[in-house]
């Protein structure tokens, strides 16, 4: 394949289109990869320039999901950062749930925005396992959207290869895992308490719609946002919190720089952020 360089004028033209689709913003670091995504797509086309397929995907939108698709790589693995999922499961978890216990509401929604392949929000499945000893006497939802409908089916397959399950222990590899060949099944006691559906966190509309959350995680997601984008998500994300509700974002973000709505909570564990 050739790689069709973009003049400057096309590069930006691009960068508008996806930020205003997605929320996701590519710099000048991040153009060669555009480009090499861009000459695949007109590859498949026979398309000549790149204007001819900006063209294309302004008025198709089934190859605009396509693009997403190829742009939007995931990155993702089970007990991902578990520093910060030991202080959910060990400091946060049993105190929300303690407070739910008091006013007999035994119910949890779990978010998990951006959730990629599905890693995240089934290794929040089997911690909720784990760590709620009366656990089958709960209602419990845990969703996971992305923007990648390639993902997402993938999510719903729930077969992983070894790399995604290269921090699970082995106890839980053997618990809740169907091994075969050289992957890994979910098992449906796991796979039957998370749902998935598509969702671009930068919808105002379908984000308003997202409301009643103990825990948001959007982990490593927003790092591909601009600071508009971020700051108005960071917002949805609060409106969708119930009071009480912990949002959790990646190591190297920051909800500080976007919002002074939510309070910081120091745990044995950890810091985390709060929804009074």
């Amino acid at each position: 394949m050739q790689i069709i360089g973009l003049s400057q004028q096309d590069f930006r033209l691009f960068q508008s289109f996806i930020n205003r689709k997605t929320g996701i913003f590519f710099d000048e670091r991040k153009k060669y990869f555009l480009e090499s995504r861009i000459s695949a797509r007109m590859e498949e086309y026979n398309l000549q320039s790149p204007r001819e397929y900006w063209q294309m995907i302004n008025q198709d939108s089934e190859e605009l999901s396509v693009f997403i698709e190829t742009i939007t790589i995931p990155e993702t693995y089970f007990f991902r950062d578990y520093p910060q999922l030991k202080m959910f499961a060990e400091d946060i978890l049993p105190l929300v749930c303690e407070a739910k216990r008091k006013v007999h509401r035994k119910s949890l929604r779990i978010w998990s925005a951006g959730c990629s392949t599905g890693e995240e929000p089934y290794t929040l499945a089997i911690i909720l396992l784990e760590m709620i000893e009366d656990f089958h006497t709960w209602m419990i939802d845990i969703i996971g959207t992305d923007i990648n409908t390639r993902s997402l089916k993938r999510c719903r397959e729930a077969v992983y290869g070894p790399r995604s399950l290269k921090d699970v222990p082995v106890e839980y590899r053997k618990k809740y895992f169907i091994s075969f060949d050289t992957h890994y099944a979910i098992k449906p006691e796991v796979k039957k308490i998370v749902r998935f559906d598509y969702l671009n966190l930068t919808d105002r509309r379908k984000m308003q719609l997202m409301r009643g959350f103990d825990f948001i995680f959007c982990r490593n997601v927003l790092i591909y946002f601009d600071f508009e984008n971020s700051k108005r998500v960071i917002s949805y994300f609060y409106d969708a919190l119930n009071k009480g509700g912990y949002i959790f974002l990646g190591s190297s973000e920051s909800i500080s720089r976007l919002s002074a709505a939510f309070k910081l909570v120091r745990f044995k564990n950890g810091l985390a952020y709060m929804k009074e």
